[in-house]
């Protein structure tokens, strides 16, 4: 991302020092990058389409209607619904290192045309299939495949290319499919009031009821579902993003986690049985793929 920064600059005209504004434009889509220079507060902001919000360098504090006041650093971003406002504080930003974000506004229509196919081929019958994005306001804490696309978007923005519409046309596609799928698994796994009767809801329910058993599969899953294992594989991937057995794992490691923290005197041996793995080294291998870091690497970050 520094190097993109670095073009960027090349391009961009200093003409306020606070949230200084450049954009790049693309046919369903408008790049907007923001540099802050001086300490501010307060400072308000409000966009007349939908937009994802994410941090490049230094650190904001943003107040949105519905959440907590909250520190915002780079790795995360915001989607905000059109005509939302944000208020923002920059206590950091100085003059040599000035807080950048970047706000990818999208064509409302683009966006309705998306989430019409997306609601198609995740729908089971009449249920999971009202999925929306220009409703509520949504925050995403290291989002590595949203993170991904906003780094390609950027570079393909910034870029002259004779293909630069098409590419950004797909990956724009591809990114809200992405925010999408992590609202759905966000409102399926937290919100059991209104997904307990759905069939995807109620696996989910299943699976945190039973998250220490060493023996759920995706056919016992399926049968809860009422549907074949290799729909049930497909519907649950097309919904929330991840696979039925990478989802039971990421709980699982959840899990491990809370028992690290409140635990100290178990062994890893111990852990990874009462979190529901049978082997150690397994658990150690899916520990590091979610979390970046071994268990014991964990355990001696949160004794510093």
């Amino acid at each position: 991302m520094s190097n993109l920064l670095a073009r960027h600059k090349s391009h961009r005209k200093l003409t306020t020092l606070v949230e200084n504004r450049t954009t790049y434009n693309a046919e369903y889509a408008e790049l907007n990058i923001y540099e802050t220079h001086a300490m501010a507060e307060k400072v308000s902001l409000t966009f007349d389409f939908p937009i994802i919000a994410s941090m490049l360098t230094g650190k904001k504090v943003m107040h949105l209607d519905g959440f907590d006041s909250f520190d915002f650093f780079p790795g995360e971003s915001v989607v905000m619904p059109t005509n939302k406002e944000m208020i923002i504080d920059f206590p950091i930003a100085t003059k040599n290192k000035p807080t950048q974000c970047l706000a990818l506004g999208i064509d409302a229509f683009k966006i309705l045309e998306v989430v019409e196919k997306f609601n198609h081929n995740v729908a089971i019958e009449n249920e999971n299939n009202t999925w929306d994005l220009d409703k509520t306001t949504s925050h995403l804490i290291n989002n590595i495949d949203v993170n991904h696309l906003l780094e390609r978007l950027t570079y393909t923005f910034t870029n002259s290319n004779k293909s630069k519409d098409v590419l950004l046309d797909l990956m724009i596609q591809e990114l809200i499919v992405r925010l999408l799928q992590t609202k759905a698994k966000s409102l399926i796994t937290n919100d059991t009031h209104i997904f307990n009767d759905t069939r995807i809801g109620t696996v989910i329910k299943f699976i945190k009821d039973n998250l220490t058993n060493k023996d759920i599969s995706v056919d016992q899953l399926a049968n809860k579902a009422h549907m074949s294992a290799s729909h049930f594989h497909k519907q649950f991937k097309n919904t929330l993003g991840i696979s039925p057995i990478d989802y039971i794992n990421s709980e699982k490691i959840k899990f491990s986690k809370k028992l690290i923290k409140s635990s100290q005197n178990l062994r890893m041996s111990e852990i990874a049985f009462q979190s529901g793995f049978n082997n150690t080294s397994y658990f150690n291998r899916q520990f590091k793929k979610m979390e970046m870091m071994t268990p014991q690497q964990f355990k001696a970050s949160i004794n510093k």
